[in-house]
């Protein structure tokens, strides 16, 4: 017994093929050890138009990009590839469209959502009056769905380009808009104007709508610099705490945070080159290559879609530590590993992510026509 104990914990001089050895013998000492699995929620992986309703594991969602837990528990979805939005019941195995008639288009304001146009919605989100808001990539506009069921359009017109800054929202332009994000009062809606390469935001009580940073120019931002006028590189994904809007650069590469009260930016991780390291890293020195979903957790922790790399990561705040939680990396996209540790599992190109109550961390696996959720047990 002592001659084992001394094995399990002797310093780590240990090549990588003893890590197994190594968690045996804690185990067998009877010391739990907590590990990333990962099994599919939602979508059966065909990318075919299927039925509107159905069982989660059956159904057809083609290109699942958003995923965002309502304030009635539901998981909901945007499907690109169909152009709707899902709501997937976790406990029932249930879903059903609740926006998007599969036509692609842009028509049906003041209608039910189940009977409008829309063109490649990309990311949803919800207040907690459970109004639902979406951004649609290809309308480059953002619309919402009221606790009824009723469409309408909250900012764009529909057509490419930029301007409005100070006017109606309705009336501004966008182009290619990705993510949205409310903050906690719910004033104020967040919108990634990526094709821009700016984030605008719009006033939800006045209508008003304003840029918080960005010039148009593709240039990363400094840190501690001021947001407003000033570069920001390819903002695709957002997220909100009380006053920091978290944001994933994609041509940039890396995650920063905006300090909402003072206008500046905070450089947090990524070293700005496409690039991918399996261990955990320095955050500045870690590389991504295209991050396209970025979520928090209640102990302030990181997660972030490295979509190029095929991987889920996890910035720890506590450490100042980054490491990916599932996904192979770069030259391991694909499907497979269900029911088992996330880290052997395959993904191909994930996009949205979020995070529940307890700690999943639920993704969009685009390009497996998947929703997966990735969770900690012990073994």
């Amino acid at each position: 017994m002592n001659r084992l104990r001394k094995t399990a914990w002797a310093p780590p001089r240990v090549v990588p093929w003893l890590l197994p050895v190594v968690l045996l013998l804690v185990e067998v000492q009877g010391v739990a050890v907590e590990q990333w699995f990962i099994e599919t929620v939602a979508g059966s992986g065909s990318s075919e138009l299927g039925v509107n309703e159905g069982p989660s594991m059956v159904v057809f969602i083609s290109q699942p990009f958003g995923v965002e837990l309502g304030p009635d528990g539901r998981l909901y979805v945007t499907e690109v590839g169909h152009h709707r939005v899902w709501a997937i019941s976790l406990d029932k195995k249930w879903a059903r469209v609740v926006a998007g008639s599969g036509q692609r288009g842009y028509a049906g304001d003041g209608g039910l959502a189940t009977h409008a146009s829309l063109n490649e919605p990309y990311e949803v989100r919800f207040d907690r009056r459970g109004t639902m808001y979406f951004v649609e990539m290809q309308n480059h506009l953002i619309r919402a769905v009221d606790p009824s069921g009723i469409i309408r359009t909250v900012a764009g017109t529909g057509e490419p380009g930029y301007g409005g800054d100070g006017g109606p929202a309705r009336e501004a332009r966008f182009r290619q808009p990705h993510s949205i994000a409310l903050d906690s009062s719910e004033r104020w809606l967040f919108v990634a104007d990526i094709g821009n390469h700016r984030i605008r935001r719009v006033d939800l009580a006045t209508g008003l709508i304003d840029s918080i940073a960005g010039d148009g120019s593709r240039l990363l931002p400094q840190d501690g610099q001021p947001a407003v006028g000033r570069p920001v590189l390819g903002p695709r994904a957002l997220f909100t705490t009380s006053g920091s809007l978290w944001v994933a650069l994609r041509e940039g590469h890396s995650v920063w945070r905006l300090d909402l009260a003072r206008g500046t930016w905070q450089h947090l991780a990524g070293n700005g080159q496409a690039g991918f390291q399996a261990q955990t890293a320095p955050l500045r020195d870690a590389a991504f290559h295209g991050p396209k979903g970025i979520a928090l957790d209640a102990a302030g922790n990181i997660y972030i879609a490295d979509t190029e790399n095929h991987a889920v990561r996890m910035i720890d705040m506590a450490k100042r530590t980054i490491s990916t939680i599932a996904g192979q990396g770069p030259q391991q996209g694909g499907f497979g590993g269900d029911g088992g540790p996330a880290l052997q599992a395959r993904l191909n190109r994930p996009h949205g992510i979020c995070v529940g109550p307890d700690g999943s961390v639920y993704v969009g696996d685009t390009l497996n026509h998947r929703v997966r959720r990735i969770y900690r047990k012990q073994r």
